[in-house]
């Protein structure tokens, strides 16, 4: 406080702000004092008195971790005499005490302490206290959840108390306590019964954090709840969740920059839910720089994005939530159906990944979710047969051809594809993220021609962004060369190419689209020789290779070609159209299965590491979400 003249009756200094009781509650809370005990009437006051959670934030961030150890008492009354607040069960004392609780959690846990893990128990319960405050911690947070005086919004804090505190203490063992006590049947049931959405992403991102907590090192028995998990209602509630989660998210990329092609409003979409305000954005804001639009975009995508982690875990072990999710139509017919809104947000992500390596990972992670999808030749076969119009990122050239109206999923998802290979070209290549966009393109190629499904689809972008590709990785070779899996990629990418070639005839709809194919090659013969010489690909001689097979085909037509020229200088369209397909009587393709698709499928225990890596990028963004 700042004070200003001297009152002319008491002569004391007035403060300039009057700031309110409950910060004068908490200043005297965490400061060093011997001569007052804490009374019992302190702690009914102080939760009593509604929060101010930005003053509480401040004073909580302005202490230092060291001086906390010092006064652990009074942490260790405040967590003792929240969770009697809320066990007593009397409004608006339980929610204040919740609330007051989730932010001191999420602040006192962020802090860098000498040793972490006997720091932390020290600061919030001390060494001999520990089992019994946390068990009867986490009992109430679990039963608020589950009953929480029939209030929803209770319930919500329980569950954003029971984020910060398992966010926050990831990385020690605090977060044993809340995988012992089996939350999932208190949040599936919340979830149901949330009317609004997007309120059920908290909950939603919660099982995702629990079910993660060491899974590839113990016995995680929320990994078991989401494989039998069979709640038809619940789970079309999680869909309807994480569309509206990926339509919130989205809508902050366009707000940045508009890429619409007609008029309209990110109210209008929100405002279906009630949460208009809540992209972060306000409505009809002045033009941005590119210099701002730059760092908002280094933002994106947002906290919410947390809930990617608990996608993939549902997508990779529930088969039954994965066909939810891909026909699960909109409930209102002027918004799109969730797998619509999970794609369209890829798109923006996607052509955005390369700014940080945060929204690469998250990138990664739907890479991963797409992977199990097109795998799966049930769910492959939904996607080519579930139609929908998805609207896709167009905010940098080059731009793919504009889709109307409705189209099968699987040609979205080739389009999302695409789209991230074209838009995230860096001397500093994500090579992960390539590889895994190939591996994508690879399988759903390898479903479409094993089916026999023929997609209408403009293939020729996709053909020429590949081997645009392919120029690249020759062009700046002597930087890419440097990066981890490089050669993987390279190799990745020739296997696609080659799978199209020998392939091709059976998705592609018509000859011309498979002449094209053809020609576009011919045309990259020189790139693809380049391609293998300076990434040591293969011998020029062996005849198992990827990318021998397409310099073959390359070098079998150009012959042709000049044979023809030899005759004739110059050779319209029509009739090199011609050449291509005389040259097919000639030419001897054998369809070669690369080492990934001999597999039995996606094996989660060969991405452990960027798993790993992806649940701390969700476990920070959880943190910082309940704390603001």
């Amino acid at each position: 406080m700042t004070a200003m003249e001297p009152s002319p009756l008491t002569q004391q200094a007035r403060p300039d702000v009057f700031e309110p009781k409950v910060v004068g509650l908490y200043r005297r809370l965490f400061r060093e004092d011997d001569e007052d005990e804490i009374s019992e009437g302190f702690w009914k006051e102080l939760f009593l008195l509604k929060p101010d959670v930005p003053r509480l934030r401040q004073i909580l961030e302005d202490t230092d971790p060291n001086f906390l150890l010092h006064m652990q008492h009074q942490p260790q009354q405040l967590v003792l005499q929240a969770v009697t607040h809320i066990k007593a069960g009397q409004t608006p004392i339980d929610e204040n005490a919740l609330d007051t609780l989730t932010v001191f959690f999420a602040v006192v846990l962020a802090k860098k302490y000498t040793n972490p893990s006997s720091d932390i128990i020290e600061v919030l319960a001390g060494l001999d206290n520990v089992d019994a405050v946390f068990t009867e911690l986490v009992t109430r947070l679990d039963q608020t959840i589950r009953e929480g005086r029939t209030s929803v919004e209770l319930r919500q804090k329980a569950v954003r108390t029971t984020i910060a505190v398992v966010a926050g203490g990831y990385q020690t063992a605090l977060v044993s306590y809340f995988i012992n006590r089996d939350f999932f049947p208190a949040l599936m049931k919340l979830i149901h019964q949330l009317e609004n959405p997007l309120r059920a992403s908290e909950p939603f991102l919660l099982t995702g954090l629990l079910a993660n907590y060491n899974k590839f090192e113990t016995h995680n028995q929320y990994r078991i709840r989401f494989s039998d998990f069979v709640n038809d209602e619940a789970m079309k509630s999680i869909v309807e969740s994480v569309s509206w989660t990926c339509t919130l998210l989205r809508e902050r990329y366009i707000t940045i920059q508009d890429d619409t092609p007609t008029t309209w409003s990110i109210g209008g979409t929100l405002s279906y839910v009630g949460l208009g305000g809540l992209a972060g954005v306000k409505p009809a804001a002045p033009a941005l720089t590119e210099e701002q639009q730059r760092e908002l975009f280094l933002e994106q995508p947002g906290l919410e994005a947390a809930i990617f982690l608990t996608l993939y875990d549902f997508v990779m072990t529930n088969k039954l939530f994965c066909h939810t999710f891909l026909t699960l139509p909109s409930p209102d017919k002027g918004q799109s159906g969730p797998f619509s809104t999970f794609i369209s947000f890829n798109s923006y992500l996607f052509q955005h990944a390369y700014r940080t390596s945060r929204a690469s990972m998250y990138a990664y992670l739907n890479l991963l979710v797409l992977l199990i999808l097109v795998e799966d030749v049930d769910l492959a076969k939904l996607l080519c047969e579930t139609s929908a119009s998805v609207r896709l990122c167009r905010q940098r050239p080059p731009h793919l051809p504009l889709p109307k109206g409705e189209r099968p999923h699987a040609t979205a998802i080739i389009d999302l594809l695409t789209d991230g290979i074209n838009h995230n070209l860096r001397k500093r290549l994500d090579t992960a993220f390539y590889t895994q966009s190939l591996a994508v393109i690879s399988r759903l190629l390898a479903y479409l021609a094993k089916s026999r499904t023929k997609l209408t689809y403009h293939w020729a972008e996709t053909w020429r962004s590949l081997l645009s590709f392919v120029r690249f990785l020759t062009t700046y070779s002597d930087d890419l060369k440097a990066l981890p899996r490089t050669t993987e990629l390279v190799e990745a990418l020739a296997e696609v190419l080659a799978r199209a070639l020998t392939t091709g005839e059976a998705f592609l709809p018509d000859a011309a689209a498979y002449d094209d194919l053809f020609y576009k090659l011919v045309e990259s013969g020189d790139a693809l020789i380049k391609l293998r010489d300076v990434y040591s690909l293969s011998t020029p001689t062996a005849k198992d290779s990827h990318i021998n097979t397409l310099i073959n085909v390359s070098k079998h037509y150009q012959e042709l070609i000049d044979s023809e020229r030899a005759k004739k200088e110059h050779l319209s369209p029509k009739e090199v159209s011609k050449i291509i397909k005389q040259g097919y009587e000639t030419l001897g393709l054998e369809a070669k299965e690369g080492p990934r698709a001999a597999e039995s499928g996606y094996r989660e225990v060969e991405f452990r590491s960027v798993l790993k890596r992806a649940a701390r990028v969700a476990v920070a963004d959880a943190a910082n979400l309940v704390s603001r």
